[in-house]
């Protein structure tokens, strides 16, 4: 993406279009970002809501950034798409609950998307 910015989609999730952005450095606190990453991570966050929008018409998205599951200590945001007629019980918090590795997106599933969202920024 850029210099200081990275993004992925997230495994171990039933819900395509699930995102992480990443710092490309190791970094534990938000606090600890530099400035130019601080100014990053506002435009990612917004461009990448816009192509999720765009891509896979969700009503809105979700940032979330917590870092601290065993292993996932670094600074990572999740960025996600929460669906037009996403189920009540899964709106807000809950949507953590898709994070679900026996449902999770097919590879070639995740692939495709990432490619239509690439255009998109590409734009």
């Amino acid at each position: 993406m850029d210099e200081h910015w990275r993004v992925a989609h997230a495994f171990g999730t039933a819900l395509p279009g699930w995102l992480v952005l990443l710092p490309r450095r190791h970094v534990t606190a938000i606090a600890d970002l530099t400035d130019a990453e601080a100014v990053g991570l506002g435009v990612w966050q917004v461009r990448l809501s816009r192509a999720l929008h765009r891509v896979t018409g969700c009503a809105k998205t979700y940032v979330a950034q917590f870092a601290e599951a065993p292993g996932f200590g670094h600074v990572h945001f999740h960025v996600i798409p929460r669906a037009v007629d996403l189920a009540a019980e899964s709106r807000g918090p809950s949507i953590f609950g898709l994070l679900d590795a026996a449902h999770e997106v097919p590879v070639a599933e995740r692939d495709a998307l990432a490619g239509r969202l690439a255009a998109y920024l590409a734009e």
